[in-house]
């Protein structure tokens, strides 16, 4: 029986020393420098996936950016995402404003009241005081269904004295991009050149924005801006405008103000103009 008891107690005592070695074992596995390399040789991973965070969140941070002068640019100027799905992305050309229905430069569906291309010629006479005075010719050529090139011509007269008159004419050429297309507004921007005659004889760079609003038939709302840059001055005109809309025709009257060479010049205009 003591044998017995004694062959248990050994045999209790080497499996405990074995389980101790074992845990032992791990724990200076643990300690050891070859298995402090190996967690080392899994830290590069770990590296590598914050590395590869970082150049995801530098994307995310670059696309955001892109996206931004996107918007400032292209999207803005041009056509942004959310504008392909809208049915002014496809306006058509209207022969001319109120022609069949109350759509005013463009209509969403092609039919009787469009057409790929229109012309449209006005003629306004201008008159700030009993000295000065003025006429303006305008040609607007519409095509592409986005696209313009508009023509200006501007002649203003001066009364200084009974014996002595000045004049200026100022020639302008725009390419106009309309860039919104509803059947009751549109807007646009454009740059070109401008050319004034007489004693300046000098080209400069131009730019304009515009804006037409048909609120209600036969009337509509207009404004328009240009500026150009000659020498170390500017050229600005500013006009608002109510039309009055007969057909293929309309009366214009409002208000426009000039800004030539430092000096203003605020006038009353009216005028008539064509659509064909």
């Amino acid at each position: 029986m003591k044998r017995i008891i004694g062959t248990i107690c050994l045999l209790l005592f080497f499996a405990l020393t074995a389980s101790g070695q074992g845990l032992l074992e791990t724990a200076q596995q643990r300690l050891s420098k070859e298995n402090n390399a190996d967690i080392f040789r899994t830290n590069p991973n770990s590296s590598d996936n914050l590395l590869s965070q970082n150049d995801r969140n530098l994307g995310r941070i670059t696309k955001v950016f892109v996206e931004i002068g996107l918007y400032a640019t292209y999207y803005g100027l041009i056509e942004s995402p959310m504008e392909r799905k809208h049915k002014g992305r496809k306006a058509f050309i209207t022969k001319h404003p109120y022609f069949i229905s109350n759509k005013g430069n463009y209509s969403y569906n092609w039919g009787a009241d469009t057409n790929l291309y229109r012309i449209t010629v006005t003629n306004r006479f201008l008159k700030d005081t009993d000295q000065l005075y003025g006429n303006t010719a305008h040609i607007d050529f519409r095509f592409l269904k986005r696209m313009s090139l508009e023509a200006n011509y501007l002649q203003l007269w001066e009364h200084e004295s009974f014996y002595s008159n000045s004049s200026l004419a100022t020639y302008t050429i725009l390419a106009k991009y309309n860039r919104i297309r509803t059947e009751k507004f549109n807007a646009y921007w454009g740059v070109g050149a401008t050319y004034i005659a007489g004693e300046v004889e000098e080209f400069g760079f131009t730019y304009g924005i515009g804006a037409e609003y048909f609120f209600v038939n036969p009337l509509s709302i207009e404004i328009n801006y240009n500026q150009s840059f000659i020498n170390s001055f500017s050229s600005n005109r500013l006009n608002s405008l109510l039309n009055y809309h007969i057909n293929q025709y309309k009366i214009i009257g409002g208000y426009e103000y000039l800004r030539i060479g430092g000096f203003n010049f605020s006038t009353i205009s009216v005028g008539l103009g064509l659509f064909i």
